[in-house]
């Protein structure tokens, strides 16, 4: 057999989170000018997650030490092709005492792909209230999705398998697991924990990109759940079109964190989408919004 042709070592939760990093460490071309990497074995769309969060570590390195990133708002333009790196151009709007402002133009081949805005802020006290988290299981008592999906594997077409059983370095541990191939109408919203596979480095604002990272994985999908469809049983065409998150606290991501999130409209073939991050103390620590393409082909 030749060296080509036998089987690759199973990768390990370390060395998976360990791409994840290598992934979101942009490379600093020029002034203001980075190149964010490709996913390892990639194909087709780049995940808008990625996108949001290579943006994101640009715009914070752009920044003063201190400030902190507290919001940032994307729209997606054209899709990214796995087959090239992505460049990104941040722009230094705005420097003040308090905040700065950040836009970044991610681009491939010549074209944006996303337009991003970015927020930062120094720390400071003020009026704090937020909503409370509700009340779901622990974690430990959640099937991981991984193991639901390797379950319903005989339901899926062949041709779907690689990808619906690749390892993903964001485990997630639905509250309420959705039926990939039959689904039932629902109401709008679901909740969900995660976290990173393995430990992350002691980095604040890579924890913040790997929050935004995982905050487009769940998003979507809850505008299509009062419908009964996913995009396995039916012709659909879903892709994100704009999103927000808002940072309201720091939070490891390699930590059991909620998301709860909610679909309080759809038409047009669009649907939008909230939600809402707490830690496992019930700190509501990121809240987010996003609208997408959910068109129903016949």
């Amino acid at each position: 057999m030749a060296d080509d042709e036998l089987p690759k070592p199973r990768r390990t939760d370390a060395e998976i989170v360990a791409e994840l990093v290598t992934l979101l460490e942009v490379e600093e071309l020029d002034t203001d000018l980075y190149r964010g990497s490709r996913q390892p074995g990639g194909r087709g769309r780049v995940f808008g997650g990625q996108v949001i969060a290579q943006a994101l570590q640009s715009a914070q390195r752009s920044v003063s030490e201190g400030k902190i990133a507290h919001s940032l708002h994307a729209y997606f333009m054209r899709p990214g092709d796995e087959d090239y790196p992505i460049i990104y151009r941040v722009v230094r709007d705005f420097e003040g005492r308090s905040f700065a402002t950040r836009r970044i133009i991610a681009m491939q081949r010549g074209q944006p792909i996303l337009n991003m805005a970015a927020s930062f802020q120094l720390p400071e006290e003020g009026l704090h209230h937020q909503d409370a988290m509700p009340d779901v299981p622990p974690p430990e008592e959640l099937r991981t999705e991984q193991e639901l999906r390797r379950e319903a594997i005989d339901e899926i077409p062949e041709k779907l398998r690689p990808f619906f059983l690749r390892r993903r370095p964001i485990e997630i541990r639905p509250v309420a697991p959705r039926s990939w191939h039959k689904p039932e109408k629902s109401e709008p919203a679901h909740q969900s924990w995660f976290r990173a596979i393995a430990p992350l480095p002691d980095d604040p604002a890579l924890h913040r990109a790997v929050i935004s990272y995982a905050s487009d994985m769940m998003l979507l999908g809850t505008a299509m759940l009062p419908h009964g469809v996913t995009w396995m049983t039916h012709n659909m065409q879903t892709a994100s079109l704009d999103h927000a998150v808002w940072l309201h606290e720091p939070a490891r991501a390699d930590e059991w964190l909620l998301y709860v999130t909610d679909s309080p409209w759809s038409g047009h073939a669009r649907g939008f989408n909230r939600g809402k991050i707490y830690d496992r103390g019930g700190r509501l620590v990121a809240s987010t919004a996003q609208e997408g393409l959910i068109r129903l082909r016949g």
